[in-house]
């Protein structure tokens, strides 16, 4: 073969590559459209994405792509995209990421997501997905993050997710999964974090996944899982939740009865794993043959390849011939195009490089700018990007409140837990560094059950803000159990219900104040109803506490117009211009008078109790009766000592939480 020859088809080679890449971004687009379709029927959201421009200009919105100019990341959390997840985004192989989360997406998780073996992170939680988990998944080798929480999700946990062994973060909280834990997730030597909680799962803790070397956190709380937890799962303390399993025993587990020995008759619920000798029909081909019929099919099959491949080369070598000559007169046409093909290579890098709103990611703005040797600071440190993933980007699809002072998002971080994000202007803090730092070590060593945990903090000097991460706590504030009409939606707290509430509200701000004299106590000094929050159990904790270590004083003095119009702000403030624990201790009182009567404003009713020590005054009405009279009584009496004109008349938090404990 002449030299000339094989240098054209080494020419047809490079450029049958090239065309085949060209071909390959114009079905993407094709993919691209289709998916908008899916996820946007009624065009609302993903308006730039249209047929006449390329996705990797920077147009489409939420689109990243790579050096190559293929589709690499897909970004449209928070957007309230209302559709499905069609089948053909399998098609976009190059894809490396997903977030679809904080959405309203319907239908099932298609099979065919799992073709997607380059993607590391598949973000779809908070979404309303139906159906199963499918099995396929195990094939996406690289996938480290699986976040699939908070759907409707149902059917087995795939023990072929003990295949992908880079999986690091697996999150399948609040669904509706059943079935055993599969033990092959004990496998998985990358396995950070697991969350199984709020499902049907049953059986027993499969031994496996106790010794996975690197789990730090696994929650299984309120399943019906049975049988003897693995003692190995001591070493993760803290990180081991597993409340509301009432099977579940075990020894060196607070709240868990020691495990009794079973009998021969008592019947055993398996244990949840494969068998390696589990084979099925599938390991194999459909059809076995004896080595004379073998070696026929091969002989066969040899000479059928070969009239394919030459079949093959032909068409090859037609097309090729074919699509250079368009190529040559396509080039002489338009002419060069060094300078446009420059200026898409750099589109496609600013999208590769970040999916994200790129922003200045600094360690920290003035306080911090000098390093941090401190180790409580160190360990409770966030970057920007994790708050701005946290966030999708500070999406108003998250925004929960905003003031003059702050703005809380909800967000979900990249361990599946889900957080509130507050924040606060450069200028709304102090000033002086030595006291900003300070106020965030008194901010991050506050550690009770009823005050709300401080997970970390962030301070941008690029965005000129500071990020408080907190714990998300479910139901909200107290505030909007109050002032509930008969008939609304709303819901009506219990007696029960509101008991419980005021004590841990006792409880936290006792924690606060500290015992009598101690150098550590903390005056709150902003406590209302819309600090106290409820999680899922309507246990009560206090938001906001020691914020104002980090507030300029013209900041703090102007959040204290809404405590004072609602009838917080102790009476003395006006004169002696000081928070104390006796100021706390009355607001303390405004809450007991709003939970007894339901009520935002309870100036009047209290007045009259005070006046009648009548009932019928204070109670809700709400209640229709269903109320303890005598436990009724006391708080009434123990709302009005906290709320005495005189501070000094007024009980310690210490004496408070003593008469709440007594016996009624």
């Amino acid at each position: 073969m002449s030299s000339s020859l094989l240098f054209l088809l080494l020419k047809l080679q490079i450029f049958f590559i090239c065309w085949s890449e060209s071909f390959s971004i114009n079905t993407e687009l094709e993919t691209l459209m289709t998916i908008k379709e899916s996820l946007d029927p009624e065009n609302r959201v993903l308006i730039s994405w249209n047929n006449h421009s390329d996705p990797c200009s920077g147009v489409f919105e939420g689109i990243g792509c790579n050096e190559k100019g293929f589709v690499s990341n897909i970004s449209l959390q928070g957007k309230g995209l209302y559709g499905k997840i069609p089948s053909v985004i399998g098609s976009l192989k190059s894809l490396t990421a997903v977030y679809l989360h904080f959405n309203a997406l319907n239908g099932i998780l298609p099979k065919e997501i799992a073709s997607l073996t380059q993607l590391s992170d598949l973000y779809l939680s908070f979404n309303n997905l139906s159906g199963n988990i499918p099995h396929d998944i195990g094939n996406m080798s690289n996938l480290q993050v699986l976040q699939l929480c908070y759907n409707e999700l149902n059917g087995s946990i795939p023990s072929e997710l003990g295949r992908l062994k880079r999986l690091t973060i697996v999150a399948l909280q609040n669904n509706h999964l059943s079935g055993a834990i599969p033990a092959s997730l004990g496998e998985l030597e990358t396995l950070e974090r697991l969350d199984l909680s709020f499902n049907t799962l049953f059986g027993p803790i499969p031994v496996t996944l106790a010794n996975a070397p690197k789990l730090q956190t696994l929650d299984i709380t309120n399943n019906s899982l049975s049988g003897s937890v693995p003692t190995a799962l001591q070493r993760l303390k803290g990180g081991f939740k597993y409340i509301n399993n009432h099977g579940l025993c075990g020894t060196g587990f607070s709240d868990l009865d020691s495990c009794r020995i079973v009998s021969n008759s008592d019947p055993v619920r398996p244990e949840p794993y494969e068998p390696i000798n589990n084979i099925t029909s599938r390991d194999f081909p459909a059809e076995s043959c004896g080595d004379a019929d073998c070696i026929k099919r091969s002989e066969t099959s040899t000479i059928g390849l070969a009239f394919v491949m030459i079949g093959v080369v032909s068409v090859f070598s037609v097309t090729g011939v074919f699509l250079f000559l368009w190529y040559h007169h396509k080039k002489q046409k338009i002419g060069s195009t060094d300078e446009s093909s420059d200026k898409i290579k750099k589109v496609y890098r600013k999208n590769y490089a970040s999916p994200l709103i790129s922003l200045e990611y600094s360690s920290g703005w003035d306080p911090l700018s000098k390093g941090v040797n401190e180790d409580f600071l160190q360990s409770f440190m966030f970057n920007l990007e994790e708050v701005e993933r946290a966030t999708q980007c500070f999406s108003e699809m998250n925004l929960l409140t905003k003031n003059n002072i702050s703005a809380n998002y909800r967000g979900i971080l990249r361990d599946g837990s889900v957080v509130v994000i507050k924040c606060i202007a450069k200028t709304s803090c102090k000033s002086d560094e030595t006291e900003f730092l300070k106020g965030l070590k008194t901010l991050t060593s506050l550690k009770h059950e009823n005050v709300v945990r401080l997970r970390g903090f962030c301070c941008s000097k690029g965005r000129g803000e500071c990020f408080l991460i907190y714990d998300f706590v479910s139901n909200g504030s107290l505030s909007k159990y109050l002032d509930v009409k008969r008939g609304s939606d709303h819901e009506v707290l219990e007696w029960s219900t509101r008991v419980s509430i005021i004590r841990g509200i006792a409880k936290g701000i006792g924690y606060l104040h500290g015992k009598k004299g101690s150098k550590h106590s903390l005056v709150h000094q902003n406590i209302s109803s819309e600090k106290v929050l409820v999680d899922f159990r309507y246990n009560s904790l206090l938001a906001d506490s020691g914020l104002h270590k980090l507030l300029a004083d013209d900041v703090i003095f102007s959040t204290l117009k809404a405590s004072a119009a609602k009838g917080y702000l102790a009476p003395e403030y006006t004169t002696t211009g000081r928070f104390t624990e006796e100021s706390d201790v009355y607001a303390f009182g405004v809450i007991v008078f709003q939970l007894l009567a339901g009520k935002h404003d309870i100036t009047q009713l209290s007045r009259q109790w005070i006046e009648t020590a009548s009932l019928k005054y204070v109670i809700d009405e709400n209640l229709e009766g269903k109320f303890g009279e005598s436990e009724a009584e006391k708080l009434a009496r123990i709302a009005c000592l906290c709320t005495h004109e005189s501070p000094h008349d007024r009980p310690t938090m210490d004496n408070v939480m003593l008469e709440l404990s007594d016996k009624w």
